[in-house]
């Protein structure tokens, strides 16, 4: 089976680095917790270095005794600060119409449901996804496939009819562990050079190469 390139029934995308510019925010919520209980301030490369398990895990693993009040004290930092994230320009309108036209679309995230929920809500396209997958809807996170595998199984879709779209290898990994076709994005990509040595099946430096192919069938 060939599947055009606008005719995917399932298309699941990360969400920050994706769909979302969110780093800074999730670089202040962190550094707010950093500050409060340690006195100090983590780079944005300490960061995403902690990246892979939840936001929840992470904090469970470093503040001890401290953990449950500095993650009720990092997600109302995060959906208060919310202001410091925002969509890409374009994406708004790519959910929207692909929504229009009936697509299947999904989010796969490491990020943990509570914070995936706030962002989606927040930048108002939580409507547009049939379903999420975070990092604490699977026993194996990113860069396993667990997740996409899921939401095949879901949507009762092979593998040659869903696509994946992110910004990191994880989500490269993780598209191919399924031999699910993988697009990535790397216009906001703090592993850019990582994404592109894999060689994804499709790659996009902009958003509106990204939509042209999904609503067009070509970039």
């Amino acid at each position: 089976m060939t599947i055009k390139r606008n005719d995917f029934k399932l298309i699941i995308f990360d969400i920050d680095g994706t769909l979302t510019s969110s780093n800074e925010l999730i670089f202040a919520s962190f550094n707010h917790i950093y500050g409060k209980y340690f006195n100090k301030t983590l780079t944005p490369k300490e960061i995403t270095g902690l990246f892979g398990p939840t936001e929840e895990q992470i904090i469970n693993r470093f503040f001890g005794e401290n953990a449950q009040d500095a993650i009720e004290e990092y997600f109302n930092f995060y959906d208060s600060n919310h202001n410091l994230a925002q969509l890409y320009n374009g994406i708004h309108t790519l959910l929207s119409e692909l929504n229009i036209r009936g697509k299947n679309i999904a989010a796969f995230t490491g990020k943990g449901r509570r914070a995936a929920q706030i962002t989606l809500k927040r930048l108002e396209i939580e409507k547009f996804f049939g379903e999420l997958i975070s990092g604490d809807d699977v026993v194996r996170q990113k860069p396993s496939g667990e997740g996409i595998s899921k939401l095949l199984s879901k949507y009762e879709v092979t593998n040659q009819e869903a696509l994946m779209i992110g910004d990191s290898t994880a989500d490269i990994i993780a598209a191919r562990e399924n031999n699910v076709q993988i697009a990535s994005v790397i216009w906001d990509s703090y592993a850019q050079d990582q994404v592109i040595r894999l060689k994804p099946d499709y790659l996009f430096r902009a958003v509106s190469d990204q939509n042209n192919f999904l609503l067009n069938g070509h970039n």
